[in-house]
């Protein structure tokens, strides 16, 4: 059982730490990128730059796990945690890219949307990710995680009524449909993996409470 996080047990949890940080601030660049559209174009390049951040974040982080023989908790969770944070960064730095590739002239209220949902669930992500310190306060990891989920559940009925919407507003304009359906399900999907994290990090503290 874990009952304390020290030494190089630390570094695995610092690691954690950077990459939600990074998750989060990359929301709020997405968000920020769509609230001021489309005088907001440079919010892409940090999109990216971000990206790359959390890049690097999952290399060092495996490859500390390939040089442990120790772990603090089981290798295939330290796995999953970071590269799946790493899939959230990406869809997020996707949608960003494809707004700018596509030529978006007009952000829609349901993407604004599903970029501000976007930004809760990483916000709330990264205090699970901090309260992940004392694996022992399992109600506190845990009623994080439930606000992920609830969250993922309204990114699910926005993301349905984005598509409804889309397809009898612009049923004249098949590309303009598979432009934004592209868009909503990078968005969509982000807010997805955020719940794969949060029920990784439950996992885990079933494991240690």
């Amino acid at each position: 059982m874990l009952n304390s996080i020290t030494g190089k047990d630390k570094a695995y949890f610092d690691m954690f730490e950077k990459a939600a940080v990074n998750t989060a601030k990359t929301a709020e660049h997405l968000h920020v990128y769509y609230a001021k559209f489309p005088d907001s174009s440079e919010e892409v390049a940090r999109i990216k730059d971000l990206e790359h951040a959390g890049d690097m974040l999952t290399h060092e982080t495996i490859e500390m796990l390939n040089r442990s023989f120790v772990t603090p908790i089981d290798r295939e969770d330290i796995y999953l945690l970071i590269t799946k944070m790493d899939d959230i960064l990406d869809l997020m730095d996707g949608a960003a890219n494809r707004t700018e590739l596509y030529k978006i002239d007009k952000i829609t209220p349901e993407a604004l949307e599903l970029a501000e949902i976007l930004k809760k669930a990483a916000n709330i992500l990264h205090h699970t990710i901090i309260s992940m310190r004392n694996l022992k306060d399992y109600q506190e990891i845990i009623k994080h995680c439930i606000e992920i989920h609830t969250i993922e559940n309204e990114g699910d009925q926005l993301f349905r009524k984005a598509m409804v919407n889309l397809f009898e507003q612009e049923k004249n304009d098949p590309i303009k449909v598979i432009k934004w359906k592209e868009i909503y399900e990078d968005l969509e999907t982000a807010t997805d993996k955020c719940e794969d994290v949060a029920n990784i990090i439950e996992s885990i503290a079933m494991k240690y409470s």
